[in-house]
């Protein structure tokens, strides 16, 4: 019906579909589901390559056998929601949308869901568990994305002495955090491939090349900083 759990033909439906390389809307269409549905559905299971109506059904199972002991976790986001006047759906469609931007930008899925995450939650921090009970994956899953989220300088975690458990925030100059992590990147490779251009020759095609890729990305990382620094000064 409509609305409710997905079935095991609504998956083979979305596995067919995804065979034609139809659209997640036009998924939905078919079905009569928020294309939010057809999207989480398919993201949580492999996504559209690997998806398999017979493995993402037993894994849907398995979730709503285990929704009382995730219940409370699951209803803090809900209830923020409302306590804002929010609309639960709008929010949850936007995260993903969120996910599927930042996602191109080079992340693994898994970090731009945390990402994501953490950017409509209005604490701005979760635990390890608190992300694994929302997204509905493994500790193991979650551990690895943040530590790439870390190393990105797009998180920081910090230790909660209440509970003992490690939290992960997110601050609102994080982009302009990872811009500097950028350029200071740029100017680095400005200097090792000026550097190569030394080594092969200024004069050698080679060399004329670094050479060449040296002055661009010295100058990448310069404009970088500067616009960096502007906002920095503006805001």
């Amino acid at each position: 019906m409509p609305g409710g759990r997905l079935t095991l033909q609504d998956r083979q439906r979305i596995a067919a579909g995804l065979a034609e390389r139809l659209g997640y809307a036009e998924i939905a269409r078919t079905l009569e589901r928020p294309t939010s549905t057809i999207t989480r559905e398919v993201h949580r299971n492999g996504g559209p390559l690997a998806y398999r109506a017979d493995r993402a059904h037993r894994a849907g199972e398995s979730r709503a056998r285990r929704m009382p002991a995730d219940a409370a976790a699951k209803r803090a986001p809900v209830a923020e929601a409302a306590a804002y006047g929010r609309d639960a759906e709008a929010v949850r469609a936007f995260e993903e949308q969120l996910t599927e931007l930042t996602a191109r930008t080079g992340l693994t899925r898994m970090a731009a869901r945390i990402l994501a995450h953490l950017y409509t939650t209005d604490s701005g921090s979760l635990t390890a568990a608190e992300l694994v009970a929302h997204l509905q994956v493994s500790a193991a899953s979650v551990s690895k994305a943040v530590g790439d989220l870390e190393q990105q300088q797009l998180i920081r975690r910090e230790r909660d002495p209440r509970s003992r458990q490690d939290r992960y925030h997110i601050d609102g100059d994080v982009w302009y955090k990872a811009w500097l992590a950028s350029s200071r990147m740029n100017t680095t490779l400005a200097q090792i491939t000026g550097q190569g251009a030394q080594i092969l020759g200024p004069d050698t095609p080679a060399g004329a090349r670094l050479r060449g890729t040296s002055d661009f990305l010295q100058y990448l990382g310069q404009a970088m900083l500067d616009a960096a620094e502007q906002w920095h000064r503006d805001s």
